[in-house]
């Protein structure tokens, strides 16, 4: 698959997961289905799902309902869950894409479930060991993406690396970034600065064949300065949350210095460019992000997901599908491991991920 599909794209939406499961999760796909050409599954138990479908008008020719068991509630531990429910709504859309019966798969269940079932039924790239969250900071920064953005603690070096690649395909097949930078987030820009982590990542980069520009520190994230600003999730996860932050906590600000004063003129216009600053800083999360090093695409919503949130995540699923990323990350970290095969042979042996070998009964 290369470029545009000849076909069009097919996406699963596990419609039983989430918090308002199954009324918002079935309406938003519908909604999708009846704006796109894409084929819609809705997959989950025809009991749940099918009154949903008949108060949303009905099914579209382009949607049809691929039966499951159950969901997996949210807080079950998803390696149990996953062996006690093989047939539960999010593994069925797993299979569905690793039996090539869909292109991808949308849930806003359980976040572990999802990326568990996602690592196990379809498996990772060659070279990849960690799945990753790729989020671009939409707005402030509609060029620059962060990754990862919460998926992993306690990084090693080719992880860092992978999290490298991944931005570089998604900054150039979805933001349409030709020539995408890269940089490590640090504690300063010369090379010898930041963690042991961050010491150690930092010549990987250099001899990947990315465009690595080195170190940027904190105040460099909105600026332009890298396309793609790589660091562990836990760094990702914290800058992202604070990120979204801004707007509320900003607008909380000018309003307490506008109280008691008349708002005309001037102050509503400040108001509403308010509201506009804190739609920008949170949109990205209220679609979800999409969960890259997996063998297929898979888009992650949050468990509160409402049914516009659905259909955007639906889209955002399917734009990677047609931008062939899976397949343009494959050639791209194949590339970058042989040009670093000799450093990373130099390198301590990192042991096995526990993921590899976590199922074996399932």
């Amino acid at each position: 698959m290369s470029g545009q599909l000849s076909r069009r794209a097919r996406v699963a939406v596990d419609v039983a997961g989430g918090d308002r499961a199954p009324a918002d999760a079935v309406k938003g796909a519908l909604k999708a289905a009846r704006k796109s050409n894409a084929e819609i599954l809705l997959v989950g138990p025809p009991d749940q799902i099918e009154p949903e479908i008949e108060r949303n008008g009905g099914l579209p020719p382009n949607a049809r309902l691929v039966p499951s068991a159950e969901a997996i509630i949210e807080g079950e531990p998803a390696t149990h869950a996953l062996r006690r429910k093989s047939s539960c709504s999010v593994a069925v859309a797993a299979k569905l894409v690793r039996d090539g019966e869909a292109d991808a798969y949308v849930s806003a269940g359980s976040t572990g479930a999802a990326s568990v079932s996602a690592i196990y039924y379809m498996g990772m790239l060659p070279g990849i060991a960690r799945p990753a969250v790729c989020v671009p900071l939409v707005g402030l920064a509609p060029q620059t993406v962060l990754i990862d953005g919460g998926a992993n603690v306690d990084c090693k070096p080719n992880h860092m690396l992978s999290f490298a690649a991944i931005g570089t395909v998604y900054a150039r097949r979805m933001l349409g970034v030709s020539e995408p930078t890269v940089a490590l987030l640090s504690t300063g820009v010369e090379q010898g600065k930041g963690t042991r982590l961050l010491q150690e990542s930092y010549p990987l980069l250099q001899q990947s064949g990315l465009n690595f520009v080195g170190n940027v520190e904190g105040y460099d994230v909105l600026t332009g300065k890298a396309n793609v600003i790589v660091c562990d999730g836990i760094v990702g996860n914290i800058l992202l949350k604070f990120y979204e932050s801004l707007g509320p906590c900003f607008t909380q600000w000018v309003v307490g210095r506008l109280k008691g004063r008349p708002l005309v003129g001037a102050g509503r216009r400040v108001l509403c460019q308010m509201a506009a600053f804190t739609r920008v800083t949170r949109a990205e999360s209220t679609g979800g992000g999409l969960l890259w090093g997996v063998n297929g695409v898979v888009q992650i919503m949050h468990g509160s997901s409402k049914a516009p949130h659905f259909e955007r995540a639906i889209a955002r699923a399917r734009q990677a599908v047609e931008a062939d990323v899976v397949n343009e990350l494959r050639t791209e970290f194949a590339a970058i491991q042989q040009r670093c095969e000799a450093y990373l042979n130099s390198m301590p042996a990192v042991p096995a991920e526990p993921h590899e070998a976590l199922f074996p009964s399932i």
